[in-house]
């Protein structure tokens, strides 16, 4: 039951990133003090990587949905918020990003996500066909 609790929790939290980059790319922007530092505004390509954190949530939706399709659906999702998460680690590592400009909402909104769906991945499964509604 915590699994589909913080699977749904995690969906609605990229999915509202995401919509929020979609729908308000220049508010997105501005509301992230670490963001700025990254390069300039640029609408279509904030708009892109909302659509990336959509495509992450509807991985985790359905990992959440359906407990059979929850290896699917979080390797779905794992395959942007890993590759994503690794890359701002390559930055802070050879000082591109600096740690000055890492704030909490980037090290909960960037390398929670992908830390929680291989904690999930990996934890024991013990649900029964039965209990899947």
């Amino acid at each position: 039951m915590w699994r589909r609790v913080l699977l749904v929790a995690l969906a609605l939290t990229l999915a509202g990133n995401g919509l929020h980059m979609l729908f308000a790319p220049q508010h997105w922007y501005l509301s992230l003090d670490s963001v700025a530092h990254t390069g300039p505004f640029n609408g279509h390509f904030v708009r892109d990587i909302g659509c990336a954190y959509l495509a992450a949530a509807a991985g985790i939706a359905i990992a959440a949905w359906r407990v059979t399709w929850m290896v699917p659906g979080l390797i779905t999702a794992l395959a942007f918020v890993g590759p994503h998460a690794a890359l701002h680690l390559w930055e802070l590592g050879s000082g591109r990003h600096l740690t000055q400009h890492l704030g909490l909402v980037d090290l909960v909104g960037i390398f929670g996500p992908p830390l929680l769906v291989i904690l999930i991945l990996l934890s024991p499964r013990r649900w029964h066909r039965a209990r899947e509604v």
